[in-house]
């Protein structure tokens, strides 16, 4: 969650705070209803992480009835958006409990909690994870290399942390004190201090239970990575240089610590990073290294004190998170006064998979305090980060159509001025690890809602506007999906999307509609047909045809609309890699589909186009419902397609299956699954265990990362489009 999101999250259940002491938790006075830690009505976790890194939910409805009472929605609110951005996962009532599945997570520590209908929040009870700051959230880490500095250390072998009660301007305040292994109260060497201040919306304990400090300096100093010194971290009031001195003297009288500048360091978040920075370039001298961790502003730079600066500041380093890190802009305009100044920094570069988050902050904190009080050799950007040459100005409010995506994948969503006296507005878009779908908050800006998320990956996305719990079309947005019209589309190139990108004009096949009779509905009906570029309508071989069918709820436009299957095809050919070939897309929504395909689609199809009707040249293939529609075609007339494929679906029963007429009729039968977000996974994987039974020759790679949705089918499709009528 970045601090703007924090903000705007306290400030929309009415939370008010004062971040003042360490430990002590702020009054919480809300007119929403917040229900803190209490016993669970069952022992049962609610949330369980697996070991391939995918968190799956289960909250009781009894529970969630008797603390809120009737709701319309569940949803896990947590740091899983685009840069670990703060988002809604919703949850789907499934019998007595709200259920979903989240993942594969990268590696990280993750915090959440459980909102109903927008205002009603409450913990997870049956998680024990506390943060002082919000009891409302709980934490679950999720392992993984990226995230060994988070891990706890061997028991024994890290630091200390303690609490330092001191006094300033008549006022006691508390901080939190690391001391390192081995660190005791006597001896003849004081140790080096590193004061680590919070910032606007951040807590000091945060720094504990949101940025596992502790776990990252213990496992820095027993890897060797770190001089040992004693780590202080406080709530930063950035305009208050007195209560930074108060606790300076504070420390220095009770813990054995060096006092000249040269072995005293100062870092912080947000405002925490402004107040280091000002207490270093407006008065030099006071400390020898400085990191500001998207500091949110920085103080005027006079050129006459570079030279002090610069003699007294061994190390003054900046970091900043992507676009969406309020510090973006800050940071550029700092590195730019800084170097008109002439004093000597260092920059960590934008973190291109960042914002202004803990995860972010964890991996400043890793990289900062090993440089500090000891020779270090490698002073540029971490790997990966990358250069910051401007600010990032989305365009002003109503000026273009949404969303406006950058050129690096960022995507400003903003509403038109019909919300004004919304509530509470998010985009569901595909977002999520595999194209599952999480809401995006918007915040309120005049009188538009708008946010920037990012980066996102080079493919196709789908989302629309909740606006208070109702689903609208966003119509700034000229796309249009037929079966789901309050889905808008957009598209992010780039190399890992080339094959759902648009070929040049006139280069790529035609897709033209098919009206046919159904004497199974009663009416006419429309499919929609690709046809290869050059094809030839009285060419003398006919072509191979793929009837490709869509799934519940959608129709013959879907494959087009949604599934990028013109593009798809277009490349592919254009690659060499297909086999020129039509391709018909029916209506599948059908009482009876083996009659629909054979009695209507089929011969209207031979009628209108010069394809195969050999068997051999013909393919079958369907997600989800149309995959069961496949399935049972194959069934009931095993041989009439040789090629046979199923994304997302089940076989269903071995009872009355002629296995040896499928075997010997069917060239390929290859069969398609997303992961475990995909509801149907379960069925699915019983159903190679009912096609092994049964003697089914059949081709299954392993699963498609991603949900039942068209991130999965997409490249279903792209897979076995290629493999169909090859020798």
């Amino acid at each position: 969650m970045t601090t703007e999101q924090y903000h705007g999250r306290l400030r929309r259940l009415g939370v008010r705070r004062r971040l003042s002491a360490a430990f002590t938790a702020g009054v919480i006075a809300t007119a929403a209803v917040l229900i803190a830690p209490q016993p669970a009505a069952a022992d049962t976790p609610w949330l369980n992480v697996s070991a391939d890194r995918y968190a799956t939910f289960a909250v009781p409805a009894a529970y969630v009835q008797e603390n809120l009472g009737t709701v319309s929605q569940v949803v896990v609110e947590g740091n899983f958006g685009p840069s670990a951005s703060w988002a809604e996962f919703g949850l789907t009532r499934r019998g007595d409990v709200w259920s979903g599945v989240l993942g594969a997570l990268e590696p990280g520590l993750y915090n959440y909690q459980l909102t109903a209908d927008d205002t009603k929040t409450i913990k997870d009870p049956t998680n024990s994870t506390s943060v002082a700051s919000n009891p409302l959230l709980s934490t679950f880490l999720v392992a993984g290399d990226s995230a060994r500095w988070l891990l706890d250390a061997p028991a024994g072998t890290g630091g200390k942390i303690e609490t330092l009660s001191y006094r300033t301007r008549n006022a006691q305040r508390s901080a939190l004190v690391w001391t390192p292994p081995g660190y005791a109260a006597k001896g003849p060497k004081g140790y080096p201090a590193l004061f680590l201040q919070s910032g606007d919306g951040v807590a000091a304990t945060d720094w504990l239970d949101l940025g596992r400090s502790k776990q990252i300096l213990d496992n820095l100093s027993a890897a060797g990575a770190m001089s040992p010194m004693v780590v202080v971290i406080n709530n930063a009031d950035a305009s208050d240089d007195r209560e930074l001195k108060d606790l300076r003297k504070a420390v220095t009288d009770n813990y054995r610590v060096l006092r000249d500048p040269a072995h005293q360091a100062i870092a912080g978040v947000s405002d925490g990073g402004t107040q280091a920075l000002r207490a270093t370039l407006t008065k030099p001298g006071q400390f020898g290294h400085v990191g500001s961790f998207s500091g949110t502003s920085a103080p005027e730079i006079d050129r006459k004190d570079a030279k002090s600066i610069n003699h007294s500041v061994k190390l003054l380093r900046l970091y900043t998170g992507n676009v969406t890190d309020p510090a973006y802009n800050t940071t550029y305009r700092l590195t730019k006064a800084l170097g008109r100044a002439d004093v000597r920094f260092e920059f960590d570069g934008v973190n291109p998979d960042g914002g202004a988050t803990w995860t972010t902050w964890q991996e400043n904190l890793v990289d900062f305090v090993p440089r500090l009080f000891r020779h270090v050799a490698d002073h540029g950007p971490s790997p990966g980060h990358q250069p910051l040459k401007r600010e990032f100005t989305p365009p002003p409010a109503g000026t273009t159509p949404t969303p406006f995506v950058s050129e690096d994948g960022f995507v400003t969503f903003e509403t038109t001025t019909d919300f004004t006296d919304a509530q509470h507005v998010t985009v569901w878009a595909n977002v999520a690890p595999g194209g599952s779908w999480l809401r995006l908050p918007l915040t309120r800006d005049g009188d538009r809602w708008r946010a920037t998320v990012g980066p996102l990956k080079p493919w196709f996305y789908y989302y629309r506007l909740i606006v208070d719990r109702v689903a609208v079309k966003d119509t700034s947005n000229p796309t249009t999906v037929t079966t789901e019209p309050m889905w808008s589309t957009f598209f992010i190139p780039g190399p890992g999307a080339r094959l759902l990108s648009d070929v040049p004009a006139g280069r790529g096949g035609k897709v033209e509609s098919m009206t046919y009779t159904s004497t199974v509905a009663g009416q006419d009906r429309t499919a929609l047909v690709w046809t290869p570029p050059g094809y030839d309508p009285g060419r003398a071989q006919p072509y191979p045809v793929l009837y490709l069918q869509h799934g519940g709820g959608q129709n013959y436009t879907d494959w087009v609309e949604m599934g990028r299957a013109k593009q798809i095809l277009d490349h592919q050919f254009l690659d060499g890699d297909l086999t020129p070939m039509v391709v018909v897309m029916g209506n599948g929504n059908s009482s009876n589909f083996n009659s629909e395909l054979r009695e209507n689609i089929v011969p209207t199809a031979r009628a209108r186009y010069n394809i195969s009707s050999d068997p051999s040249q013909q393919a079958l293939a369907g997600l989800s419902m149309g995959g069961g529609q496949a399935f049972g075609v194959l069934r009931a007339y095993p041989g009439e397609f040789a090629y046979v494929a199923a994304f997302s679906a089940g076989f269903g029963s071995g009872t009355g299956v002629d296995v040896a007429a499928i075997n010997n009729g069917t060239k390929m039968l290859r069969l398609y699954v997303g992961d475990q977000t995909d509801f149907v996974y379960p069925s699915f994987m019983a159903s190679l265990t009912t096609l092994d039974n049964l003697g089914i020759r059949y081709e299954f790679d392993g699963v498609t990362p991603g949900p039942h949705g068209w991130d999965v089918w997409q490249k279903n499709l792209i897979d076995l489009a290629p493999r169909l009528f090859k020798r």
